[in-house]
């Protein structure tokens, strides 16, 4: 309920009519303030109240019960001292603060119908819950919302991305590496590929990089599965292994139930280590490529695959490259390609298909993706734009009053 509260003070979905304090004096919210997402400190930042015609500016604190202010211990700390207005739903006793100053409480109660709409995107059973609303949203904030979605989705992707970076001592090339070798996986064998590709000694691996055998040897070697390739190979890698010391991986991490043998992760780690032999795994080469026509001759691959390598490998690292380095062009490059490639064809594009959303691009896609994982499975409906536009439409406005 204390979530509920939140989203009606940030929204400004007040009752009609005049709004009192619990002492009687009229209210006018003009600014309900700055949310702070931290764990400390007052929930709203900076607010601008009336009370009685004079102008408070100052924090806000919400609650359920006003004696939840004892109950979370706020009379004793001085963080609350700066509280201009006490916002509850039960004015069960007045509050004071650290200082023994009396803190003005306004009592306001959530409408039934924004608790009933709001219990329905919890507990609906039919997925995604506010799918009535959506056929019905202006294109306009569907695009905006979408494109929000998309950027925190790369957003979340480069954040993955620098810390590879971290953990390669600062190599971009190394980075890029480990995402195209973890996207290798495609998913059922990803961690394994992302474990096996931090472990690979590229330094020692680059001093060979001419022999294709060597690089095969090494990388095949490296991963444990010596046993699902010819005898050559693991001659081999003994000699490699024991000149740099090598420890290969536990060949147990390796999933082939399910796998079909055209992506068994031998057959894809040879894969790679061709590309790599050809240096078709150098950033510098990704870099310089603008086009999906580029990268389809850079890689070698046709088909769905490329376009999986495309979304989950390159638009991340060309994004990610030109937000660290500050280089908009491959920003743009990175949404550019997104745009260029079709929607992805999975069973959560499809569930949004059904509600009435148009999905053409990668671009659309992704954002959807972002959507069900950052939002729908984790029921933040009160952050949800979609979720905001089905507990404030049309059918409510009796209960209150339009955002300003």
């Amino acid at each position: 309920m204390e979530r509920l509260l939140h989203y009606t003070w940030k929204h400004k979905l007040l009752p009609l009519g005049e709004l009192r304090t619990t002492d009687g004096r009229m209210v006018e919210v003009v600014s309900p303030g700055l949310y702070n997402d931290s764990d400390a400190g007052p929930d709203f930042f900076n607010a601008k109240v009336k009370v009685d015609g004079m102008l408070w500016v100052g924090n806000v604190e919400l609650h359920v019960k006003a004696s939840d202010w004892y109950r979370h211990h706020h009379d004793k700390d001085a963080a609350y001292d700066s509280v201009v207005l006490h916002v509850v739903t039960h004015a069960d006793m007045q509050v004071s603060n650290s200082m023994g100053q009396s803190i003005t409480t306004l009592e306001i109660p959530i409408a039934e119908q924004l608790q009933s709409d709001y219990a329905s995107l919890i507990h609906s059973d039919k997925y995604p819950p506010c799918y009535e609303a959506i056929g019905s949203l202006p294109a306009l904030k569907v695009h905006s919302w979408m494109s929000t979605l998309q950027v925190e989705r790369l957003q979340q992707k480069t954040d993955a991305l620098v810390r590879r970076v971290q953990q390669t001592r600062g190599s971009w090339e190394d980075a890029y590496f480990v995402t195209l070798a973890r996207n290798f996986g495609f998913g059922i064998n990803g961690d394994a590929f992302e474990m096996w590709a931090m472990a690979m000694p590229m330094n020692q691996v680059a001093h060979h990089r001419d022999d294709l055998f060597q690089v095969e040897a090494l990388f095949i070697g490296m991963a444990g599965l010596l046993d699902r390739v010819e005898e050559k190979y693991a001659k081999e890698f003994a000699y490699l292994q024991h000149k740099f010391s090598l420890t290969p991986m536990d060949p147990m991490l390796w999933r082939y139930l399910r796998t079909r043998p055209q992506n068994f992760p031998h057959v894809r780690i040879m894969q790679l280590a061709r590309m790599y032999h050809e240096q078709r795994t150098s950033l510098s080469q990704l870099l310089s490529c603008k086009t999906v026509k580029d990268i389809t001759t850079l890689y070698n691959i046709k088909g769905a695959k490329l376009d999986l390598l495309i979304i989950n490998t390159v638009v991340p690292t060309v994004f990610a490259y030109g937000r660290y380095h500050a280089k908009e062009e491959y920003e743009n490059r990175a949404f550019d390609l997104l745009e260029a490639i079709k929607a992805e064809d999975n069973n959560i594009v499809r569930m949004w298909k059904e509600c009435g959303l148009d999905v053409r691009t990668a671009g659309d896609s992704q954002a959807l993706i972002q959507l069900k994982k950052e939002y729908c499975d984790k029921k933040e409906c009160l952050r949800c734009r979609f979720g905001y536009e089905f507990l404030s439409g049309e059918h409510r406005n009796k209960f209150f009053r339009e955002e300003e």
